[in-house]
């Protein structure tokens, strides 16, 4: 049976929900006990614990904060019994083209959940909730109804910041710090599961920092009986603060077995501030395209561990302007240390638009200190999925080197391969099944742009490259690819 992550929407009247597909991401190392290994077995002073013998306090006091959210949606179909039979060929088939296309409309309804964060009626819930919805209608715990409009939605969250207008001002509630949350910490779920109405759930945190297709994930995972209808609402700390918005489940059938996520608060309260100071979120940009460093490239670097995030690309930008260059790996950014790409992605994107920050670089085997302007993230172009691999090209300069067999890029190759005149390296003609090029993605059709962080233009001066390399004692060489005129680096192993 297939296992797949469902973002349980809201509950959709009539219709079935789609399951999307997602490859889970690891969580992030914790080192919450410095204990002493190998000379004893391990022990933990217990210290007062606190287990609840009632949530009932909780949920009476958070309850009046969550809403259940009903949207409309108008659909339109195509009514294809007006639509007349007709053989192929017959001389009414244009008249009668058009004819079936007479769309019906019928109202769809949809339910999620939200919660109030402010008295004079601002809503936070998953974007997915009231996506393309005409009308949002907001159910109060103590009954009645109010219309919502939509003040600014982020869709790189799946987070929407709605509003209503109220005579009397609202109970609402508070965000916590997702970050001070430990795995194992009870936590209660609020919402409106299977469009049941209000339900409350519990459970502990089972997981944090779980990535599952963003570049701004951060979700914590829980055991927390969340479902389908769910989506948009808190889950609480045993303080009553909200330190996550139920976004999405792990099931096989779609329905809870206890493996639930949620946006973490350091996240969305970031955003839900943006959307209501601006309508729109502010991100920071820098201006990269970056890869995370794995041991072989740091290696091949010299660098002194495989963290930070190396720079394939510098096009316009911030970046740019304080001279970062394809190649540099970023080790910190301000004062934050830069272990992967998702930190620094996070990290640039909290920070000030406008803000002059200094980033440590490495470059040439030493660290470097620029100072970059930070610019505002508006329309970024995201990195482009590698397309099918260009059809095989040969030329009499091929040569065999590393599992691969290159030629040099001439303007026949160009021409036939409908490359741009200035682009210039070796073409990838063939890769060994076997070969470590082929294990690290290399594909026919690639282009190898730079071996050793230097540009290269024939096989020999590639060989020439993994002489120097070899002589210098590396263990592998790095190599800048582009695919698609997508770049990359890849650390090839010398030993193969």
């Amino acid at each position: 049976m297939a296992v797949r992550i469902e973002l349980f929407p809201r509950v959709t009247l009539g219709l079935a929900a789609a399951a999307v597909a997602l490859a889970l991401g690891a969580p992030a190392p914790r080192a919450e006990d410095a204990q002493v290994q190998g000379k004893a077995p391990l022990t933990v002073d217990p210290g007062p614990r606190f287990v609840p013998e009632s949530f009932s306090g909780l949920a009476d006091r958070l309850s009046p904060a969550v809403v259940n959210i009903t949207t409309t949606t108008t659909v339109a179909d195509v009514d294809d019994s007006l639509r007349p039979t007709l053989p192929e060929g017959s001389p009414f088939e244009d008249f009668f083209k058009n004819f079936g296309d007479q769309k019906q409309q019928r109202r769809s309804n949809a339910l999620g959940s939200g919660f109030i964060v402010s008295p004079d009626g601002f809503i936070v819930t998953n974007n997915h909730v009231i996506e393309s919805a005409d009308e949002i209608s907001v159910e109060l715990y103590h009954g009645g109804n109010l219309e919502a409009r939509v003040i600014g939605r982020d869709t790189r969250t799946d987070i929407a910041l709605l509003k209503v207008d109220s005579d009397d001002p609202l109970p609402f509630v508070e965000f916590g710090n997702s970050d001070s949350a430990h795995v194992g910490d009870w936590v209660l779920a609020i919402g409106n599961p299977l469009g049941q109405g209000f339900s409350v759930s519990a459970g502990i945190i089972s997981a944090r920092n779980r990535t599952l297709q963003g570049s701004y994930d951060d979700f914590i995972q829980t055991d927390a009986a969340i479902n389908r209808g769910n989506s948009g609402g808190p889950l609480f700390d045993m303080n009553g603060n909200v330190i996550g918005v139920n976004t999405a489940i792990l099931s096989p059938n779609g329905g809870s077995i206890g493996i639930g996520f949620a946006m973490s608060s350091a996240v969305v309260s970031r955003v839900v501030d943006q959307l209501r100071d601006f309508g729109e979120t502010r991100r920071g940009w820098l201006g990269v395209r970056i890869q995370n460093v794995d041991k072989d490239m740091a290696e091949a670097m010299g660098l002194p561990s495989d963290k930070g995030a190396v720079v394939t690309d510098v096009p316009e930008g911030p970046a740019l302007a304080a001279g970062i260059k394809s190649g540099d790996v970023i080790l910190k950014f301000g004062d934050a240390d830069i272990d992967d790409t998702r930190e620094l992605v996070r990290i640039v994107a909290d920070t000030e638009v406008g803000k002059t920050v200094d980033v440590v670089i490495f470059r040439g085997g030493q660290e470097q200190t620029l100072k970059v302007a930070v610019g505002l993230l508006e329309d970024p172009t995201l990195a482009a999925a590698p397309g099918e691999p260009k059809p095989e090209a040969t030329a009499p300069t091929d040569q065999a080197v590393l599992g691969m067999t290159v030629a040099a890029l001439d303007d026949k190759l160009r021409r036939q391969l409908s490359l741009p005149d200035g682009v210039t390296g070796l073409l990838v003609t063939k890769v060994e099944t076997g070969s470590d090029a082929f294990a690290k993605g290399m594909r026919e059709g690639d282009i190898i742009a730079e071996v050793g962080q230097e540009a290269v233009a024939s096989p020999p001066e590639m060989q020439a490259r993994i002489d120097a390399a070899e002589q210098a004692g590396r263990n592998s060489i790095l190599l800048l690819v582009r695919r698609d005129d997508q770049p990359r680096f890849v650390a090839l192993n010398l030993s193969n």
